[in-house]
């Protein structure tokens, strides 16, 4: 075997912590561990974000973590791997774009990291300590990068490109609902408005006959014409 040098190494520190991380983001996502949501939560904030339907939308980012970051751990298929969660977190960061680059306030900084890694590791390769390495990099050659980059490059567009479609939907959607309620408000108004007056006008009219010589209750039957008279 031959010797293990420091960038084996580091390659192997960087796999572990960058598929750790994915693979329990993914297990939030499919069982609701380490305080996740499971696939019901996770899917309700994908239809949030704009990913339509929410469930496969939620199975699928928490497939391609989990078992993402645990083939990223072992060092197999590595390319092909790397590209894959690269792939996703390049939509994740997108998600996260209009809140800008902290992940405190909700930005793409943390999604946007681990993608860069993945694909960091997608180009360099896992590595002697790897399952690949121990395989003859049979799973790992330069054809399979270069298709695993290529396909997960349009994959990422297709997806993205849905979203957009899907909350430019919405925000056509909740405009309409938005100005359906201004026209209800503004009928209503108005006729509340017609109501009084039409009170206002009644009220006048009544107080005009009883203010009008003859029409009261006690002259009608006090007078009498002078023909009647004895």
């Amino acid at each position: 075997m031959a010797a293990i040098s420091r960038s084996d190494i580091a390659r192997l520190a960087l796999r572990m912590g960058v598929g750790g991380v994915l693979a329990a983001h993914g297990a939030q996502k499919l069982f609701g561990w380490f305080g996740g949501h499971g696939v019901a939560g996770t899917a309700k904030a994908m239809e949030s974000m704009g990913f339509k339907p929410g469930k496969p939308s939620a199975l699928a980012a928490g497939v391609s973590e989990t078992a993402g970051g645990a083939m990223l751990i072992l060092g197999l298929a590595t390319p092909s791997t790397g590209a894959a969660t690269a792939s996703t977190m390049a939509v994740a960061a997108t998600a996260h774009g209009p809140k800008g680059l902290f992940s405190a306030n909700g930005g793409y900084e943390f999604p946007a990291v681990l993608g860069l890694c993945s694909a960091a590791l997608a180009l360099a390769g896992p590595g002697k300590i790897s399952l690949d390495h121990a395989l003859g990099y049979r799973l790992s050659n330069k054809p399979a990068a270069l298709m695993s980059l290529v396909a997960t490059a349009a994959t990422t567009v297709v997806v993205l490109r849905r979203r957009r479609s899907a909350l430019a939907a919405t925000a056509e959607a909740e405009a309409a609902a938005d100005a359906a309620e201004v026209s209800a408000t503004k009928a209503e108004t108005a006729a509340t408005a017609a109501g009084r007056a039409a009170a206002e006008v009644a009220a006048s009219t009544l107080s005009t006959s009883a203010s009008t010589p003859g029409t009261s209750n006690g002259s009608a039957s006090s007078y009498l014409p002078p023909a009647a008279k004895p």
